[in-house]
């Protein structure tokens, strides 16, 4: 019965709390001149054969500002994970020194820090999308839930709240990581 209609808000925002997570990941990837363990999240190696995140490979350290440590576990995976670290596009030469693979992080110059504006920009994009998909999907439930009109319009408010509330903080999000990139 369409008096009834009850919209599931907690579902639209547990949904759009999750592309606010892959975007802080998608951040967190993005090489700043420091030294961060989250920037090796995205890759994995051919271990055992299947790709394995690196951080289920060997242990992930930050021991200085400007390096990142990696200690694999298995010696015999040590070869694969510098190859993953070389080819993951993250712009960093790894150096082995036994089991341990040393990243030093290098001082980014300015056109590359332009680039990672750029690139953050387009994670900020992408995940704008899923929340205005996540705001689609709401708005079609309310369609075919079909409540009365006063209704209608206060659950469509609604939605575009929570909407407005998420694209902010993507916008703040995105902000601040391209202030942090930028700053020398």
């Amino acid at each position: 019965m369409a008096d009834d209609f009850e919209l599931d808000t907690d579902d639209l925002e547990r949904r759009m709390d999750g592309a606010m997570a892959n975007l802080r990941t998608e951040f967190g990837s993005l090489r700043t001149g420091r030294a961060s363990a989250s920037m090796l999240e995205p890759v994995t190696v051919d271990a055992y054969g299947q790709q394995t995140p690196i951080n289920q490979v060997g242990t992930v350290n930050v021991p200085e500002p400007r390096m990142v440590t990696v200690n694999v576990w298995d010696k015999s995976l040590v070869g694969k994970v510098e190859k993953a670290i070389r080819e993951s596009g993250l712009g960093i030469n790894p150096q082995l020194n036994g089991t341990i693979i040393m990243l030093p992080i290098p001082e980014l110059n300015e056109e590359r820090r332009r680039e990672l504006g750029k690139v953050a920009g387009q994670y900020a994009e992408g995940a704008r999308v899923a929340i205005r998909n996540v705001r689609r999907d709401g708005m079609e439930q309310i369609k075919k839930g079909n409540p009365p009109e006063d209704e209608r319009k206060m659950w469509e408010q609604e939605v575009q709240d929570l909407t407005d509330r998420y694209i902010k903080a993507i916008d703040a999000a995105l902000e601040a990581k391209q202030a942090e990139i930028l700053q020398v």
